[in-house]
């Protein structure tokens, strides 16, 4: 399945041409020219990978990114700077803000390929730990506790994530919406007090029968 990516900017000419790039790779790219439009796109759907601008009208990159980092739905999401902005300083603060790499206007193409493709490698690699952190046996053979405060879609979403899926992943083996998901997983981690998908992953183990 093709990762799904957001590319942010208030240049209409730059947008494109980045816009192009990425899918001449394969990946699948929706685009905003505001903060404000990203967060809803964002909302809409989660993207696998986030590449912003810094200077835009209204919410800038930095405000952009305080929010997602600030909601347990979207914090861990990767995100690019894509900026004219090279200044020491305007790197520490994008770094700050909770960016995962920064790349400076004009760039190559093929430095930003390298940069995505190894983000989302990354983050394949941490879902392949996670997974084999818990061990290589299916949950099916794992007498589980159910966790009372769930729902059963909250609690079948809940053991997915254990077995180290993705959202999309999930999406297709439930046969629900890739926001379905979302949302399950969102209520989860509110509901359990926690902060991210290891976390939950680890409650979920935790959950043992004892032999």
């Amino acid at each position: 399945m093709a990762k799904q990516l957001l590319v942010v900017d208030d240049d209409p000419s730059l947008l494109l041409a980045v816009s192009e790039t990425l899918r001449a790779e394969g990946y699948e790219v929706q685009t905003a020219r505001r903060g404000s439009e990203a967060m809803i796109r964002v909302a809409e759907s989660l993207p696998d990978l986030i590449i912003s601008d810094i200077r835009m009208p209204g919410m800038d990159g930095y405000a952009f990114v305080r929010n997602l980092r600030a909601s347990p739905r979207t914090r861990l999401v990767p995100i690019i700077f894509l900026t004219a902005k090279d200044e020491t300083a305007d790197r520490i603060a994008g770094f700050r803000t909770g960016a995962d790499a920064y790349v400076t206007k004009p760039f190559e193409s093929e430095e930003l390929l390298a940069i995505v493709k190894s983000i989302l490698e990354r983050v394949q690699r941490t879902h392949s730990d996670l997974a084999r952190m818990f061990g290589d046996q299916d949950d099916t053979a794992i007498d589980l506790v159910r966790d009372e405060e769930l729902t059963d879609a909250e609690w079948r979403v809940a053991e997915a994530v254990a077995r180290g899926l993705s959202n999309k992943e999930i999406a297709a083996e439930l046969k629900l919406s890739l926001r379905t998901i979302e949302g399950h997983i969102s209520r989860i981690l509110d509901k359990k007090n926690l902060s991210n998908r290891v976390e939950l992953a680890l409650h979920v183990r935790e959950r043992r029968q004892p032999d």
